[in-house]
């Protein structure tokens, strides 16, 4: 059996975003006492929806955090991590920030303490950026455990981020290890439309993110360098991108919580905000884990090889690194209609956009379900024959 770990009461979240962190330690009973975050915009978001908690700018310029803070929250940039950024690395202006966290644990020790970023973070130069930032970790005294998690097991989104968990005095192998499932969610029906599919519209020529009674990852930008929607279609032949209301929930926030952001920038602002967001669910499934951990067994892992490709989970401690065989979907989900989980109409892909679309799907690569494809196409032609 796992040990009961002590209730933490204060959390402090750097690199907060819009608050995500801090709302699924809320659902649990955790106060934010402070919260580090640049974004004049997503600061906008943070002061109106969590107004007791200071909230500071430059994480360079913040010199400590509480001596009673039990958890630590990081979801530091991925800019230079990310598969379409630089790819820098942590030697990157924005992602290098990650070292401001380490700075501020030396100077005051947390109990737990959770980073989560892209899974390139694990890839990028044969995994220098996990290789550090847990080297950084032991360094510090902590036991850490990190594991690829997909949205997908929570909500409707298929989402990908890598959440490391690090404890100084507990087992973060009985937190974010423990729980699989082998219930994959989203995939297509090659045969028949069936379901509600969503996909990346601003793509198609080789590849568009389609999955069944689900969206792809909401992205902060597109690949025509824009904030944007990704599509969904209909068993009805209709086409059309959700409201930023209902995207905001495919990430676990409340409606509009991103409505503060209006006051002071372009409406359109918050879906890259959403799409930087961690997925509320997740975290929230994570805080549970620390209150009530279930124990792991690590019976069957393997020490990692030097030189062997970092894997999609991984638990260490003292210079040794394991090969966990944990799954992205810790919990089951039953999978329900996406036409049952929207809550507002969507918007109609526009004539310019769709044609664009089976442009590119015409000319690419791709391979997706014959039905789609004809989907797509007596779209077009309708928009084009009503003008």
């Amino acid at each position: 059996m796992a040990i009961k770990s002590k209730r933490p009461k204060k959390m402090v979240s750097l690199f907060a975003g819009i608050g995500g962190f801090e709302l699924a330690f809320q659902s649990i009973g955790v106060a934010t006492t402070l919260m580090c975050e640049i974004d004049p915009i997503a600061q906008q978001i943070l002061s109106t929806n969590i107004p007791n908690a200071k909230l500071v700018g430059d994480i360079c310029q913040l010199k400590k955090i509480p001596k009673d803070t039990d958890v630590l929250c990081a979801g530091f940039p991925c800019q230079d991590i990310s598969t379409i950024g630089g790819k820098a690395g942590l030697a990157g202006t924005r992602s290098s920030l990650i070292k401001e966290v380490f700075r501020l644990l030396r100077e005051s020790k947390v109990e737990w303490v959770i980073i989560e970023n892209v899974t390139n973070m694990i890839h990028l130069k044969r995994g220098e950026t996990i290789r550090t930032i847990v080297n950084e970790l032991e360094a510090l005294g902590y036991n850490w455990a990190y594991r690829t998690i997909n949205s997908l097991a929570f909500v409707p989104q298929n989402r990908c981020r890598v959440y490391i968990v690090a404890s100084l005095h507990h087992s973060p192998n009985d937190v974010i290890l423990s729980g699989n499932s082998d219930n994959e969610l989203g995939l297509v029906d090659q045969a028949s439309f069936s379901a509600p599919c969503g996909f990346y519209w601003t793509e198609g020529k080789y590849a568009i993110g389609m999955y069944k009674n689900g969206i792809p990852t909401l992205k902060c930008g597109s690949t025509i360098g824009i904030p944007s929607a990704p599509a969904i279609a209909f068993p009805d032949g209709s086409v059309g991108c959700p409201d930023i209301k209902d995207a905001e929930r495919f990430q676990g926030f409340p409606e509009d919580w991103t409505k503060p952001a209006e006051n002071i920038a372009r409406a359109s602002s918050r879906w890259k905000l959403v799409g930087n967001a961690v997925t509320v669910d997740v975290v929230r499934w994570i805080a549970n884990k620390i209150l009530s951990p279930e124990s792991y067994d690590s019976s069957k892992d393997k020490v990692l090889k030097p030189g062997t490709k970092w894997p999609a989970a991984a638990w260490g401690g003292k210079g040794e690194i394991y090969i966990s065989s944990s799954s992205a979907y810790p919990v089951s989900r039953e999978e329900t209609s996406l036409k049952d989980f929207l809550n507002y109409p969507c918007k109609p892909l526009s004539l310019k956009a769709a044609k664009g679309f089976e442009h590119r799907l015409n000319i690419g690569t791709v391979r997706c379900p014959q039905y789609f494809r004809d989907t797509i196409h007596q779209y077009v032609k309708k928009l084009e024959e009503n003008g």
